[in-house]
């Protein structure tokens, strides 16, 4: 599960570029993510700011 940190994220959008499943997207202000997450983590390496986590479903 991808957890996104909003007071982290700067919205930039390098996340939704980099995302093979399209799951990401920035709405307004805000970064979501929807069901097609497959979890493979390459949102989280290429964000400058660090504002997203993976993990294991049903940890917080």
């Amino acid at each position: 599960m991808l957890i996104i940190n909003r007071y982290k994220c700067g919205y930039c959008g390098a996340c939704v570029g980099a995302c093979p499943a399209t799951a990401l997207e920035l709405v307004e202000t805000w970064l979501e993510v929807d069901e097609s997450c497959v979890g493979c983590g390459i949102c989280t390496k290429i964000c400058p700011l660090g504002a997203l986590e993976l993990t294991e479903e049903g940890e917080t």
